[in-house]
């Protein structure tokens, strides 16, 4: 008697993925204090000196608020290394993770 042979496990996709919560408020506070939007929507118009002299000039404005936005994220992510669990929450598929 033969054995039947058994297929190959097929590989699925993960069902969940992880959005670090302290890296993603630092990117959307660096996006605003930066003026990304704004000047991405004028280089996609076509001014593309306008619209890095117009990000360059909010950097230059900013710096301050830019400069304590990284520190404040430097120190979560320090703190946050010492939670057992870095989930601080669970929506669906979305976990949100220090």
């Amino acid at each position: 008697m033969v054995v039947r042979r058994r297929k190959a496990p097929r590989r699925r996709a993960r069902r969940s993925f992880n959005i670090s919560a302290i890296e993603a408020g630092t990117a959307l506070s660096l996006a605003q204090s930066t003026g990304f939007a704004a000047s991405m929507q004028q280089a996609l118009n076509g001014d593309l000196a306008g619209a890095v002299n117009n990000l360059s000039s909010s950097v230059l404005q900013n710096k301050s608020r830019i400069i304590g936005t990284l520190g404040a994220a430097a120190i979560g992510k320090m703190a946050a290394k010492g939670f057992a669990s870095g989930t601080l929450a669970k929506l669906g598929p979305i976990r949100v993770k220090l």
